[in-house]
């Protein structure tokens, strides 16, 4: 018997994989009941399935590009200025694109929230 940290017994992972089993070879939900499946998006989301929006670009909107932001930052970034935000989207990964925009934005300028952070970056046309 192995004793670790593991949450769930040998018996336990057997049946969670038999599960998943008809999900992982299909490609969609297999479920017998509508309710089971995920929602699919709504109309007035935001579109960020295809891909990262990016400050310049034409699906770049005010709601785009602060949702992008606020995915990748979190409150506690805020309040600073654009180099010290352009280093925590690089740590967190985020697309270069995004990152050089804000870098670019004046070094002076300190941004409270992500909304004004988002503002600055869509009103200049970045």
């Amino acid at each position: 018997m192995q004793r670790g940290s593991d949450r769930l017994s040998v018996h336990r992972d057997d049946e969670m994989k038999h599960e998943l089993q008809g999900l992982l070879r299909s490609g969609h939900p297999t479920r017998v009941e509508e309710w089971h499946d995920p929602e699919p998006s709504a109309e007035d989301d935001p579109e960020i399935w295809g891909g990262p929006v990016v400050p310049g670009s034409p699906r770049a909107t005010l709601e785009t590009v602060r949702l992008e932001l606020a995915r990748t930052l979190g409150r506690s970034a805020f309040p600073a200025g654009a180099g010290a935000l352009a280093v925590g989207l690089r740590r967190k990964n985020a697309p270069d694109a995004l990152v050089e925009a804000v870098r670019r934005l004046p070094g002076k300028d300190r941004y409270a929230t992500v909304q004004e952070l988002a503002e600055a970056l869509v009103g200049s046309g970045r």
